[in-house]
């Protein structure tokens, strides 16, 4: 009878330590997307999301704080699905590899959408229509668009579309390729360059900054149309669903209205409103 009781009693032990271990587990993943899924990068109260850090006016990190239109998407979005944003550096060069990691359940950073794209990552929207410009200095009439580049130092990033754009339409131009924005930013401001070209949203949040505004300004003649989306994991329609559904709402809610005239309502910056605010489309 004692050994009897003793084996049973070591049984609901055993039992127990199991339940228990399957709880660990299960807290475990919430936070990490170990799963694979966004899903998993989605677990418990908080969601982890791919922004970027160095785009003033649409994601930026500053400290242990975060700003930018993309990033009040982010977070209406989290919210629309009952979570906290847990933000992640989305490097553009890596943005498909994380989504397809599950390393974020999806990311919000000028995202262009393009059928290329669409082989690797499912998306939501698009949430904003941009198109590529020029930024200048603010006293600067010679440059009214990418027709009076010639001769002209022009500033983008390595590797960029931007770039690739103006060597292949605009041969004339005296492109300059730096590492980052903010490089070109400082060189046009001190007269190294004449112009820098990007997203007309990107540059827009540059001439917003205190120490530039009223000294340089976005030209508003665009020569690209860049339709950014949200992107998710390839294949997870629950997701891209949930982002569409909130994406519609904080357009008809007058949110998206707010945060574009709070992030980039300045530098000189015109939403094109013929394309904004756009309709998204079924998730692909």
């Amino acid at each position: 009878m004692t050994i009897r009781r003793t084996t049973t009693a070591a049984a609901a032990i055993a039992l127990a330590a199991t339940s228990l271990a399957a709880c660990g587990s299960s807290g475990g993943s919430s936070g990490s997307g170990s799963s694979g899924t966004a899903s998993g990068a989605a677990g418990g109260e908080t969601i982890k999301v791919g922004i970027k850090f160095d785009q003033p006016g649409l994601g930026l990190k500053e400290g242990s704080s975060y700003s930018g239109f993309d990033v009040d998407l982010a977070k209406y979005i989290a919210k629309e699905m009952g979570k906290t944003p847990e933000f992640v550096e989305a490097v553009s060069a890596q943005r498909e590899a994380t989504l397809q990691a599950g390393k974020v359940a999806y990311i919000v950073g000028t995202y262009s959408i393009t059928d290329k794209r669409k082989e690797k990552v499912s998306f939501a929207g698009p949430y904003f229509v941009a198109g590529q410009d020029l930024l200048v200095r603010a006293d600067d009439t010679s440059i009214t668009g990418p027709d009076a580049l010639s001769g002209k130092k022009l500033c983008s990033v390595k590797g960029s579309t931007s770039a690739t754009k103006i060597k292949d339409q605009y041969p004339n131009v005296q492109l300059q390729e730096y590492d980052t924005y903010s490089k070109c930013v400082e060189a046009l401001s001190s007269g190294s360059i004449d112009a820098l070209s990007t997203d007309n949203t990107i540059l827009a949040g540059y001439a917003g900054q205190s120490q530039y505004q009223g000294k340089l300004k976005v030209v508003g003649k665009t020569f690209s149309t860049e339709n950014y989306g949200v992107g998710v994991k390839k294949g997870d329609t629950a997701t891209c669903q949930k982002v569409t559904d909130a994406i519609n709402k904080y357009i008809s809610s007058g949110e998206w209205q707010k945060a574009v005239d709070k992030n980039l309502g300045t530098g000189g910056f015109k939403v094109d409103t013929s394309k904004n605010p756009p309709k998204p489309a079924a998730c692909a």
